[in-house]
This record gives structure tokens, sequence and C-alpha cells, in this order.
């Protein structure tokens, strides 16, 4: 697995390390459901999401909030960024898992000892899962949104690697797997339709990868302003520069290599894959991009526009997929890894 870079506690270190280990023998690509959310077994259990809906919120806390496979970890790796004033040190000393551990996972953030003041914590869960404290408290939520085509071409070859997922099938399974919101997580409208009746309050941001990918400088001078922690030019251009894409899939502790295999199977291509806007039309077919235009439609009625729903996601530059576009999800036996 390899050794961490500069580490900070080498007992808390092994100990994180064992916890892991012992998770990833207990994978077994079976679900369970909790209040009629699919959830993998292993990594989360009906306990410890039930302690995250009773969990007590601190008012400094900063959670980040997504539906799976849309940019959890660079917005972890920007806000670790943010949290040190752009100095670099904690990301490259500190795996990301560590930085912002999961709210719902059986090793749960919020029975972690001695974590730093703000803490900052992930999580995937649905609104009407979340702590409840939070509602009632000043601490705060950045919630990422993604296009959700790109969300389930990535979520499908992250199922190929992620040994807590089960097998997703056929292309055509998948998606009408994730349309019905029989995936983890559950469904992806339901739950971001949750989040956004948030928008307007104090504590919450929503934020998109789109948004994001189009002009990370803007977007992270936004998510500073919210969290009232204003940086200069100099600390402003190292958060961008060492969140980009190539500098966190180069990174050890950011790039899920230090995982084991029986958790994490990177051997048939890096977790880090594309970070890239518009990857989806490179695999529906046109049947499958007008059944989830027909749903898209049903589902997101009288919501506001989302950055995806006006031109072609991939027209600027910065979400330009490039050359190899992978194959086509018919013929991904070897599907290649997931977009971060």
């Amino acid at each position: 697995m390899g050794e961490p870079a500069e580490p900070g506690n080498q007992a808390e270190w092994d100990t994180s390390e064992k916890n892991i280990l012992a998770i990833s023998q207990n994978l077994s690509g079976e679900y369970f459901r909790y209040k009629g959310i699919l959830f993998p077994v292993g990594i989360y259990s009906p306990e410890s999401i039930s302690m995250v809906e009773n969990a007590e919120v601190q008012d400094d806390d900063i959670f980040i909030v997504t539906y799976p496979k849309s940019g959890t970890n660079w917005m972890i790796e920007i806000l670790s960024l943010i949290l040190k004033d752009g100095d670099p040190s904690w990301i490259h000393s500190v795996p990301i898992w560590k930085r912002s551990p999961w709210c719902e996972a059986i090793v749960s953030a919020f029975s972690l000892p001695n974590q730093p003041s703000p803490r900052l914590m992930s999580s995937h869960l649905p609104i009407q899962l979340f702590a409840k404290a939070f509602f009632n408290s000043k601490a705060k939520v950045i919630y990422m949104g993604r296009n959700p085509r790109d969300v389930v071409v990535s979520l499908y070859h992250y199922s190929k690697i992620a040994k807590q997922l089960k097998d997703p099938g056929t292309p055509n399974q998948f998606l009408e797997n994730f349309l019905k919101g029989e995936v983890q997580f559950g469904s992806w409208f339901d739950h971001i339709k949750g989040w956004i009746r948030m928008k307007g309050k104090e504590n919450f941001m929503f934020i998109t990868y789109e948004e994001m990918q189009q002009d990370p400088r803007s977007s992270v001078k936004r998510i500073c302003q919210f969290l009232g922690r204003p940086l200069g030019e100099e600390a402003l251009e190292s958060v961008v520069a060492h969140s980009a894409f190539k500098a966190m899939k180069a990174n050890t502790m950011s790039n899920f290599s230090l995982l084991p295999h029986s958790m994490l199977d990177q051997r048939h291509g890096a977790f880090l894959r594309k970070g890239v806007c518009g990857d989806w039309k490179n695999h529906f077919t046109a049947a499958q991009s007008e059944a989830f235009d027909r749903v898209y439609s049903q589902q997101m009625r009288g919501l506001p526009t989302f950055p995806w729903d006006v031109g072609p996601e991939d027209a600027s530059p910065d979400c330009d997929p490039g050359p190899d576009p992978g194959p086509h999800p018919a013929q991904a036996a070897e599907a290649p890894p997931p977009c971060p």
C-alpha cells in the first residue's frame, strides 16, 4: 500500500490503515435499505446512518454534501487548502479521507476523536437522513451538483473497481436502475431536489462541477467568501494550482493509491480518470439519451435551470474531453475508472 509522505502521527496513521484493511475484508457487493435508500454493506450500516441523524453538530462544522461521483474529492482538496491558507503541506501529508472523513461511514466522522476545529466532513446523504441538529445550527453545507449524465457514466465505471458496489450489469440495466433510484444513496433527482430547497439560507452554498471547471479561480473565491475566509492573491493561486486535476492525480494522499485492491482495484486504471465535463456524450447511445431526457424533464419540472441545461457542457476549453474518449459502455468489459 505504500507509506504516507510526512506522516503527522504514525500511531494515528497505523490505526486508520488497520480500520481500512478491516473494512476492505468485509465488502460483499451487497446492499441494505435504510428508510427506502440503498447503501453498500461493509462501508455503511443502519446504525452508522442512524448515528448521523442524531449526531451533535458544532456551529463551525463545514460539511461537503454531494451525490456520489459529483466532484466530492475535488471539493475536499479545495477546502483542505483554503483551511490552511493555501499551504499544501496538509494535502501532501494526510490522506484525503482523513482530512474530511465521512459522516455516514461505519467509522463515522462524528465518532472520531481529536478532530481539528473547524471539523471538515463529507456526506452523500439525502437531506431527510442528514443530521437533524444541522438545521438549527450555524454549521455550513457546501452542496456540489453535477450533470447527472456525467454522474451515471462515472458511477458505472466506478462500480467496476469499487468492491463495496455490486456489478453494474449492462449499460442499459445500470441506466435503468439509476433512473429509478435503485443505486447506492438512492435517486439523484430526489437528492438534488431535497437539498436545493436550502438555497438562500446563509449557511448553505450550492455550486456545480461545471461552474468550477469553467472558472476555478472565481469558484474558489466564492467558496472563500461563503466560509468567511478571504485569501490573498498568492494563497488563492496556490489553492487553484494544487487542487487542479493533474496535481490531485499526482498526489499520493489524494489519488486513493493508498487503498488496498480489496477495497478499490486500480489495476484496471486510475481512480482519477479525466476530471472533465460532457464525457457522457462519448458513452450514451441516442436511445439512452432520449430515455434519460424523458425522465429528467419529468423529474426536474419547475426547478431552476442548471449549467448543464443550457448549451453544450463541453463548449469551453476547460471542459474539453480531449482525446481518448474511452470505450462505449456496451464494450466496457474493462471499463476505465471514474471521474473524481
